[in-house]
């Protein structure tokens, strides 16, 4: 049994990490800013899940101003996932929030982590290669972020690096390529998608659909997070990807299979800083921590669509809620 902080508890991935810890019985303290980029009523939402169990503490706090001493008092492992998410919102003023919210924020986590000794396991994201060289993509290939979001998760693998040269700090990345499931952010895709084929909403495809994505269940993302606080070997960024690399057209598709309805779109331009292609070579992982994606695109949709569905039921959305 151990105590364990997750940082952005009440976002998509850090409510399924704090659920799964407290079932394998762990205690956690959960930390979350509540920021503006979608309606914190989602977050409260996200955050009652893991709250039902029993065994979190939750702290909402700003990890740019927080005290990170008292924050780790009593913590044998560190997830840092709080960020400013979003490829799209960083680019022009709002990136003065992804320089807080991702590089200051993760210096301070580190700081603080490694004057105590205390692992952390931290997101970093596809989005660090950009174009890659090659597909699959190794974890050796070199980072062209194209993004200012991009940018910035390859900053926090440097400041880590970094930081375990001068302060011993032990740290593991994971660069996580789309992860989907039930709930994911507002402004995504798949969310997107599920909410215009039950809903009958429009949804707006940016670019022609062709763009591929390596697409991750939460739930994989969550074991390969658990194993690498477990197994992880310090100062390795590890892929972690559901090997399912599938274009938004294909996968517009399986959702008018699912649910039976036929999603009205709305063809947009391309936004700048989306790749083309992603595509994960998880050798590393495997090796290392004997993890592999166990859920199949289709099946994640699936549960993705039965939250939607229940949403809906409860509290219709007919607009957008996220900034």
């Amino acid at each position: 049994m151990s105590t364990y902080l997750v940082t952005g508890a009440a976002g998509f991935i850090g409510s399924h990490l704090s659920v799964e810890l407290q079932r394998q019985g762990d205690d956690v303290r959960g930390v979350d800013a509540f920021t503006d980029y979608y309606a914190r009523r989602l977050k409260d939402e996200n955050l009652s899940w893991a709250q039902g169990l029993g065994r979190l503490e939750f702290i909402q706090d700003d990890l740019a101003r927080a005290d990170p001493e008292l924050l780790l008092d009593g913590i044998d492992g560190v997830f840092h996932l709080a960020a400013q998410p979003g490829v799209r919102g960083s680019w022009g003023r709002e990136f003065e929030i992804y320089i807080r919210d991702n590089l200051l924020a993760t210096q301070r986590i580190f700081a603080a982590a490694a004057a105590r000794a205390i692992r952390v396991v931290y997101a970093s994201s596809s989005s660090i290669y950009g174009d890659a060289e090659c597909y699959p993509t190794p974890e050796d290939v070199p980072p062209k972020p194209i993004s200012p979001y991009g940018i910035t998760k390859l900053g926090c693998e440097h400041l880590a690096r970094a930081f375990a040269r001068a302060m011993g700090l032990d740290a593991i990345g994971l660069r996580y390529f789309t992860v989907f499931g039930a709930r994911q952010r507002p402004d995504m895709a798949f969310t997107r998608l599920a909410r215009a084929a039950v809903s009958g909403a429009t949804f707006d495809l940016l670019g022609d659909g062709d763009q591929s994505r390596d697409f991750t269940y939460v739930g994989d993302a969550v074991a390969a997070t658990i194993a690498a606080m477990e197994r992880g070997h310090n100062g390795v960024n590890y892929n972690v990807g559901g090997g399912a690399e599938t274009t938004l057209n294909r996968i517009i598709e399986l959702i008018e299979e699912l649910s039976g309805r036929t999603i009205a779109i709305r063809r947009c331009p391309r936004a700048p800083g989306d790749v083309r292609r992603t595509a994960s070579d998880t050798a590393c992982i495997r090796h290392d921590l004997g993890w592999v994606p166990r859920t199949a695109i289709r099946d994640g949709l699936e549960d993705q669509l039965d939250w939607i569905r229940l949403r809906e039921e409860r509290s219709p959305t007919p607009t957008p809620v996220y900034v």
